[in-house]
């Protein structure tokens, strides 16, 4: 199972405009799970063997961001296929693979 998701305070209970100490104790919690993760400018991508151990992730990270804001805004993306791991990259292998052959015409038959 992939899931990525982005977490953040809004609300007031710190000042200032950036969520970078936030998101450090979200992607702390991440990092320590043990599952294959991967962290963009955007969201944070991991890959859990089923719901329970990946989406405990994903609370707790929430969890962690809690204290920074009155309130949190958590965004999720899952995509859920059994019996399939390594995915996390597989999926980016798989991507660039199809943009080579796409752009050698003979290995497309153009």
């Amino acid at each position: 199972m992939l899931v990525a998701f982005s977490v953040a305070p809004s609300g007031d209970a710190r000042s200032g405009d950036s969520v970078h100490d936030a998101v450090a104790a979200a992607v702390q919690v991440v990092r320590e799970s043990g599952l294959a993760h991967r962290t963009t400018s955007m969201f944070t991508e991991i890959e859990g063997p089923d719901w329970d151990s990946v989406m405990d992730v994903v609370k707790r990270a929430t969890e962690a961001v809690m204290p920074f804001g009155s309130r949190v805004s958590l965004v999720l993306k899952a995509d859920i296929r059994p019996g399939y791991s390594g995915e996390l990259d597989a999926k980016i292998e798989r991507l660039e693979r199809a943009i080579d052959a796409s752009a050698d015409p003979e290995a497309t038959g153009r």
